[in-house]
């Protein structure tokens, strides 16, 4: 089963596969790259309190193992690759049937030109009767006693695609765990991201009220608070593209909890921790992900499987043998002649064997094996990709981890002192020491400083998950 997963806060999510398990966060990642990222709880818009008021009375509290739960029940990808190893376990169930002995009922009407006779004779001068029809009904058993190989190979191929099967479907969940996990690290980003762009809104609002004291009072030139009004209008038309991003960010996990509306409110309990760096070596972790990835051993066991079937087309060179048993009945009809003594019906019943050797197929058998063979070769090269690709991935992951933490760390301290900054050039504007000019572009940065450090944690978060499920490790 092909899934759905790339992570859409970072640019790294790029070199994840191209199966289409990651189409629907690629969609929207557009959008998302230019969306600040970070975690925290809830906040308060402050522009809509009567819809706010009515989202707390349906909005559900649900922390990632809730919604990954739901995911795996409910998410219909996941369901049509349930449905097809469902599919591959009947095929296997119908190759071990064809090993079976096989009962049929038979039977036939023939119509002849020349009357024949209804019982074969036992003995020379033997009287029977005659007719131009008879009807027959036999109940048969057939046996298969050899058949050079071939129903044992389709039977190893069948059961080994059934366990693939199970290995990709258990690949795809893995890959809905990550999916889950990244749009709620990303929800959890943006509402810390919306929760700091409320708290500048709401400064700048204050500044502005005392620009505009000041103002009246002559102490301050109208131009102070039209910059004041231009930063204020920014800010707001800003949170307004975050809260969009937001909703679009929930509608897509909505559609992967399998949620047709989308109108769903969901209030997350988790924050965003700052992930530790695994300590195992790179060189650890693509060896891990590459003896215990499903989806490895489920191109390993596809391989297995394309060997089994390139030996039931070489049996078709075999010879075959069947054991045939029958009992039934005839009956004749359109009588010519019927001795006294004589019935028309009879019991028959009859047992032997049936071989076939064959001698000359016009090339089918080995345009068969032929085909085999080069699906066998497609098969080795997507395998030995597969791996490249594992390799690549886990890379990728550890690489992006290992950046972002460094980013958290130095952000962090940005911040700390951007917020530091903002509190000496309010207090210069206070003593008319300063001009409003810097107070504002201090609270530009401090935002901005906010935003990069909230991208870095949620960045980091993402980075995380991303290498456990590239090294096939619990996601939670």
């Amino acid at each position: 089963m092909r899934s759905l997963m790339t992570c859409p806060l970072t640019a790294w999510a790029v070199f994840n596969r191209s199966r289409h398990c990651y189409g629907i966060v690629i969609s929207i990642s557009a959008l998302v790259a230019v969306l600040p990222a970070s975690a925290a709880a809830q906040f308060d818009l402050g522009h809509e309190p009567k819809r706010t008021a009515a989202i707390a009375l349906v909005a559900e509290r649900l922390s990632l193992r809730t919604l990954i739960d739901l995911a795996l029940a409910n998410n219909p990808e996941l369901a049509a690759g349930a449905f097809e190893r469902d599919a591959a376990a009947a095929r296997a169930q119908g190759a071990e049937a064809a090993r079976l002995p096989r009962v049929t009922v038979e039977g036939g009407y023939t119509a002849y030109g020349d009357d024949a006779r209804l019982v074969a004779a036992h003995a020379n001068g033997e009287l029977g009767a005659f007719g131009s029809q008879i009807l027959n009904a036999d109940v048969v058993l057939r046996v298969p006693l050899y058949t050079g190989g071939r129903l044992v190979a389709e039977l190893n191929a069948a059961q080994l695609l059934e366990a693939a099967s199970s290995q990709r479907l258990s690949r795809s969940k893995s890959d809905l765990i990550f999916n889950v996990s990244s749009l709620y690290y990303a929800q959890l980003a943006q509402i810390r991201l919306i929760g700091a762009l409320v708290a500048s809104r709401d400064v700048l609002a204050s500044q502005l009220q005392r620009v505009q004291a000041l103002v009246n009072e002559r102490k301050a030139a109208k131009v102070d608070a039209l910059r004041t009004e231009v930063k204020l209008a920014d800010v707001r038309q800003r949170l307004l593209r975050e809260q969009n991003g937001l909703d679009i960010l929930r509608r897509t996990l909505l559609n992967l909890l399998g949620e047709d509306t989308g109108e769903r409110q969901i209030v997350l309990v988790d924050a965003l921790q700052k992930p530790a760096l695994d300590a195992r070596p790179l060189a650890v972790l693509t060896q891990l992900a590459l003896a215990q990835r499903a989806d490895i051993q489920a191109a390993q066991t596809e391989l297995d499987a394309q060997n089994a079937r390139i030996a039931a087309a070489r049996a078709g060179n075999a010879p075959t043998l069947n054991l045939l048993a029958a009992a039934g009945g005839r009956k004749l009809y359109g009588i010519s002649q019927q001795p006294v003594g004589s019935d028309s019906q009879d019991t028959t019943y009859r047992i032997g064997l049936s071989f076939d050797m064959p001698l000359f197929d016009g090339g089918r058998t080995a345009a068969r094996v032929a085909e085999e063979s080069a699906k066998l070769a497609a098969l080795q090269a997507r395998f030995d990709k597969l791996r490249l690709q594992v390799r690549l991935e886990i890379e990728t992951a550890y690489t992006a981890l290992t950046s972002a933490l460094e980013r958290l760390a130095s952000t962090e301290q940005l911040a700390a002192l951007a917020a530091e900054n903002l509190h000496i050039e309010q207090e210069k504007y206070a003593l008319s020491r300063g001009t409003l000019f810097d107070v504002l572009d201090a609270q530009s940065a401090l935002t901005e400083a906010q935003a990069t450090h909230i991208r870095a944690l949620a960045d980091a978060n993402t980075a995380a998950a991303q290498l456990s499920w590239a090294s096939a490790e619990n996601l939670l």
